[in-house]
């Protein structure tokens, strides 16, 4: 049976009028390698984002989840390597939610570590001259929100998923008037196809 990863997008928030995270993840192609490559696109909305994951995993079965989402401000690709049981924002997520020091899981631990192989990751990237970098911290907004949930749903019911997530910079067009650093989508695209041929090898 074809292996298959669940790869994941955020949808615009914070007054963007474009995510990087899903224009990239949706130029995907639907199989690479022979892994069936599954698209998905998140909400940027706390519990939310978490519910319509676990119905993407629960629907498709994969082996590996990568999450991906805008880190305006980061110049490279950040493989993240923890995500941690807090929610704390500084601006509103999409419907208008701003929790502060607030548990994802009540019943989950401080912390998760990714489950991919985050330095073969970077690595990879990096030999393809794709500027990337491990990150330990996914800060406490929507990303890491997701990066924690699907870390603990596995645990809890799928031992052997593996599951991490990745902050992309803003698209050139993103950064006008922002002094901000950027990256082309082909290159995005391009990092995506390098991870998951390093998930799936």
């Amino acid at each position: 049976m074809m292996k298959k990863i669940l790869v994941t997008g955020f949808d615009p928030f914070g007054g963007e009028l474009i995510n990087p995270a899903i224009e990239a993840v949706n130029r995907l192609s639907d199989e690479i390698d022979g892994v069936a490559v599954i698209k998905h696109e998140l909400p940027t909305i706390f519990h939310k984002s978490i519910e319509k994951l676990i119905a993407a995993i629960e629907k498709e079965s994969p082996d590996a989840v990568l999450c991906i989402g805008q880190a305006g401000g980061r110049p490279n690709i950040n493989v993240e390597r923890i995500a941690i049981n807090c929610d704390d924002a500084r601006i509103d997520d999409n419907e208008g939610n701003r929790p502060s020091d607030s548990k994802i899981a009540q019943d989950g631990p401080d912390a998760y570590f990714a489950t991919l192989p985050i330095k073969a990751m970077v690595s990879d990237m990096n030999a393809a001259k794709i500027p990337a970098v491990i990150s330990n911290s996914a800060g406490t907004f929507v990303c890491n929100h997701i990066m924690y949930g699907a870390l603990h749903y596995a645990a809890k019911n799928r031992p052997e998923m593996r599951a991490g997530f990745v902050h992309i910079p803003y698209l050139p067009e993103q950064a006008v008037g922002k002094n901000a650093p950027s990256m082309p989508v082909d290159m995005i695209v391009d990092a995506l196809r390098c991870m998951i041929r390093t998930i799936m090898a």
